[in-house]
């Protein structure tokens, strides 16, 4: 557990509101910032190093921040509550500086931090405390970083939250699948299933606290609902005669949306996890699979080959006539709606390559971020701005979990130490 506290007693002077970024910008300067080594108030010893160090690498890893080496640094700052010289740090140009201090003991971690704007002279907004049980400082670090993220560009972070995704083991022609979920940075792996069926497609619920997924035990694709704290799982939407596959959670965690496949047809499908109420979106026949619920509940995207190739189609969630919204060379699948709103994402296909790309909700503005070998099935961390996907290598090699900011420019691997793909982002945790 993770608690904060907002607004310690601490003597700050407030800066004017001039340091910032603008996300979405095609090229953004990495904003130089300081960190210097967190003070031990007691009992911290090598975790604020640590925390420090995780703090950084969020940053960092946005692409749009850049730690300036403590080798550099002027001021040393003895503790907490010394006073800051701004000068100091202005001459090797930081321009934001975060301050901090780690308090460890019973089983508990706190930490203190101020976040600088340099030029200003002064602090944004109130120092901040956050605190948990030891064994969770990782989430303590993380959630320093989103607050930090978050007054800077003005937008919600998205360091606190984890994935669920596929693990894999054993050659590729008896691949071993088992349910995972770790950090978004790839730490703390813990494995929710055993590796007895294939298991496909996990996704968490807007609250997360469940998660959906296709699993093989029975021989044939059925999706399922686990409960996260229990790991209790039960079925879903089990019609004799029928194969379901590709959930997902309506946004209010109501209902999943998925395709049924009955005598060699798929179609989209509603069902009520209340009452049990199963409700047919579409009857075509092609296959409609991969449908996604738009933030506001309003509109499912999905891709179906009723024009005779694989492409993305925009339908009320109540059904109806659907619209085609891609339109350029190549197969487009797996879509799925930005919590933002904005994009949609989606896996292409063409000449030969696998891209992750974006485009807007009416089709317009498609944009690749990627190109490879086998990219494929990506996901959206929570703010919207960053999305996770699987990159297959060619050969022998396995498959790994990638990320890609919405500009193209970030491109990073997620070291979880294993052979991984479908991940599906969590919302920020409580």
């Amino acid at each position: 557990m993770v608690a904060a506290t907002v607004g310690l007693p601490l003597t700050v002077t407030p800066a004017e509101a001039r340091l910032s970024i603008t996300l979405g910008s095609p090229v953004i300067e990495p904003m130089p910032f300081a960190l210097p080594s967190f003070a031990d108030e007691g009992g911290a010893g090598g975790l604020a190093a640590d925390i420090a160090s995780v703090i950084t690498s969020d940053l960092q890893g946005t692409g749009m921040f850049e730690r300036i080496p403590e080798s550099a640094y002027i001021q040393r700052l003895p503790s907490f509550d010394a006073a800051v010289s701004y000068p100091d740090w202005q001459a090797i140009n930081a321009q934001a500086l975060i301050t901090g201090a780690v308090q460890a003991g019973g089983g508990q971690v706190a930490v203190k931090f101020c976040l600088h704007d340099v030029f200003a002279n002064g602090t944004m907004g109130e120092c901040m405390q956050f605190a948990g049980d030891q064994a969770s400082w990782r989430r303590v670090a993380h959630k320093v970083a989103d607050a930090v993220y978050s007054r800077i560009t003005g937008e919600s972070g998205y360091f606190d939250s984890r994935v669920v995704f596929v693990a894999e083991s054993g050659p590729k022609n008896q691949r071993q699948k088992r349910l995972a979920v770790m950090d978004y940075d790839g730490a703390n792996v813990s494995y929710l299933t055993d590796s007895s069926s294939i298991v496909l497609a996990p996704r968490f619920s807007p609250t997360g606290d469940r998660i959906l997924f296709t699993s093989y035990s029975t021989g044939f694709p059925q999706i399922y609902l686990m409960d996260v704290a229990s790991l209790k799982i039960r079925g879903l939407g089990e019609t004799p005669g029928t194969m379901t596959f590709a959930p997902r959670f309506s946004p209010d965690g109501s209902r999943v949306v998925f395709s049924l496949e009955r005598g060699g047809n798929s179609d989209i499908y509603v069902l009520d996890i209340g009452s049990g109420n199963l409700t047919q979106l579409t009857d075509a026949p092609s296959i409609e699979t991969a449908p996604s619920f738009s933030p506001d509940g309003s509109q499912i995207v999905f891709e179906s080959d009723r024009s005779g190739g694989q492409q993305l189609y925009v339908m009320s969630a109540s059904g109806g006539e659907p619209r085609r919204i891609s339109g350029g060379a190549g197969r487009y699948g797996t879509p799925v709606w930005s919590p933002r709103g904005d994009y949609i994402a989606f896996t292409k296909q063409n000449q030969g390559r696998f891209h992750i790309g974006v485009m807007l909700s009416d089709g317009t503005e498609e944009k690749l971020l990627t190109s490879s070998y086998l990219d494929e099935g990506p996901t959206w961390a929570p703010n919207g701005r960053v999305i996770m996907f699987t990159r297959q290598p060619p050969g022998e090699g396995n498959p790994e979990l990638w990320t890609v900011d919405t500009t193209g420019r970030v491109l990073r691997p997620v070291k979880n130490g294993t052979a991984s793909s479908d991940p599906a982002w969590s919302p920020l945790l409580p």
